[in-house]
């Protein structure tokens, strides 16, 4: 089904350039709402967090636990929508200039103000090569001198974030960015705490040493356990905010999952396996979850690994994935074929796809023989597949094998690891054919884009067309968006066509959530939900 993006009025004075203000935005509890005494939640997240630094954050687990300790300048809330965070209010002076005022009661755990020279010092740290961030260049692109300062070509001092004075702070774009205040909603371009950065080093981030401006702050990191957030008695909006006490859990293992939220141990199911959604709707109608979201499930094809770097190779492999077979029958939990890096419902570019797309399998099957016949892959040649433990991953990573087995002849040796091993495996080009996903940190196609771009630190793929780079670059820069959308469509379908990755399917979130989690909703595109809007309701 077609996902519909519903555009908020904030949303829409934003995309105007207007002024943008707001009280507190928190928990919403409807009229009469019975809350339990005991405001506790516990919630999987998936995987083990890589880093709690915002600078260094990557993966989707790290994130929510990011957005629960810290706060940006914006946020979005439980529908996806961009609400004021330190900064109650924004405007654009002029195309490339914003000026975000920020909030005087804003306070860092210590009990110390959130100062405009707090987002400087938080957003040169993020940008400067030293911290080695692997978001430097995907948000630098949105910051004047931004990308330059990330790739040790300027200073830090010449990016374009100013402190006009101790609650005002000024960012200046290299082209038009309407969705700025989206974007910075993201913990990477937020404050950071000098002081005690300076006084720990890489220890700060931890229990006892963290110093964060969030709704919560860090109890406890017990690796490979659980992390512990306590509520944040110095946050500006503390009175509103119901949870005392939040645990995220990193299990990869969906049944394990399960099994602790059927057993009361676990109110938040990250991901239902692969082909249970049907039998837990049927069985747990209360607690079942589902929606589409701004996300793509998709296969990197490492571009300087001498069979992958091939183009024929690379389309016959992505040609022979019947991805209705994947949605309907493997995954079975609502989503929806994919063919390209943009998924549906995405502004500032259509969604493209391939020709062969709508062949009879047996034509596309036929074509991709030949073009491995052309490349000189032989039937019987082995190609190597890596993937995250995970019971979703290993049953999707199977049934590709299996189709590049039975249709073109090759044998894949699949090989499984814990995910941050999978992660830097991707970043160091340590891998052949791997699992890998995406979800949108801000609704516009430059966030997909990312992962296929020229040197973009998100590009795993290792890939490059210089000529879709003109395009999105002179799209960027064109002040209509009706033509910016043409521009980066086209960009779009000519990386697509050099086959960097095989796209899969647009994400759907399957869960168990218990039905006394007030806050969740299925109305977030994006899948992030602060602590901040989620209650306990009395049961």
């Amino acid at each position: 089904m077609k996902k519909t993006m519903t555009i908020s009025v904030l949303a829409a004075s934003v995309a105007l350039g207007l002024g943008v203000s707001g009280a507190a935005f928190a928990a919403k509890i409807p009229a009469g709402t019975p809350l339990a005494a005991k405001q506790e939640i516990v919630r999987n997240n998936g995987s083990e967090a890589e880093s709690l630094d915002p600078a260094i954050a990557e993966s989707v687990g790290a994130n929510n636990l990011v957005r629960d300790l810290f706060e940006g300048l914006t946020a979005t809330d439980n529908e996806g929508r961009v609400v004021p965070g330190v900064a109650e209010s924004w405007k654009q002076k002029d195309p490339t200039t914003w000026v975000f005022t920020l909030r005087k009661n804003a306070k860092w755990s210590d009990g110390s103000s959130v100062t405009a020279d707090d987002f400087v010092y938080g957003i040169r740290r993020f940008l400067d090569p030293k911290t080695a961030s692997t978001y430097a260049t995907t948000y630098g692109a949105f910051l004047l001198n931004g990308v330059e300062a990330a790739e040790g070509k300027k200073p830090v001092s010449d990016v374009g974030v100013k402190a006009l004075d101790k609650f005002t702070l000024e960012i200046k774009t290299p082209y038009p960015v309407a969705f700025l205040p989206e974007v910075v909603s993201n913990g990477q371009l937020g404050p950071a705490p000098k002081a005690a950065i300076d006084k720990f080093g890489k220890d700060w981030v931890k229990p006892g040493n963290m110093v964060s401006n969030g709704a919560f702050v860090l109890k406890e990191w017990q690796v490979n356990s659980k992390v512990v957030l306590a509520k944040n008695p110095q946050y500006w909006d503390n009175k509103n905010v119901q949870l005392t006490r939040v645990t995220y859990l990193p299990i990869e293992d969906g049944f394990a999952d399960v099994k602790m939220f059927l057993s009361g141990e676990n109110d938040w199911v990250y991901q239902l396996p692969p082909g249970t959604y049907e039998k837990y709707k049927a069985e747990l109608p209360k607690d079942i979850r589902n929606a589409p979201m701004l996300g793509l499930r998709y296969y990197g094809l490492n571009h300087k690994d001498p069979v992958m770097k091939d183009v024929r190779v690379r389309k016959a492999l992505s040609m022979v994935i019947d991805r209705d077979i994947l949605a309907a029958k493997i995954t079975a939990d609502g989503q929806v074929p994919a063919y390209s890096a943009i998924v549906r419902g995405t502004s500032g570019a259509d969604v493209t796809s391939y020709d062969w797309a709508k062949w009879p399998m047996a034509q596309r099957v036929a074509e991709a023989k030949k073009l491995l016949a052309a490349a000189g892959l032989k039937p019987g040649s082995k190609v190597k597949f890596s993937y995250n433990t995970s019971e979703y991953h290993k049953k999707m990573a199977i049934f590709a094998a299996s189709e590049w087995k039975t249709k073109l002849g090759l044998n894949t040796e699949l090989e499984n690891m814990e995910f941050k091993v999978l992660l830097k495996k991707r970043h160091d080009g340590d891998y052949q054919i791997g699992r890998n996903g995406w979800v949108a940190d801000y609704n516009d196609a430059s966030t997909f884009l990312t992962l296929v771009q020229c040197g973009s630190e998100q590009n795993d793929n290792f890939n490059c067309n210089p000529k879709a780079e003109a395009l999105i670059k002179q799209g960027n820069q064109a002040q209509n968006p009706a033509q910016r959308k043409q521009l980066l469509t086209q960009a779009t379908k000519l990386i697509m066509d050099d086959y960097p990755m095989i796209p899969l399917l647009q994400y759907t979130v399957p869960r168990l959530v218990k039905s006394y989690v007030g806050g969740y909703t299925t109305k977030n595109p994006m899948d992030r939900y602060r602590s901040k809007d989620l209650y306990i309701i009395k049961h």
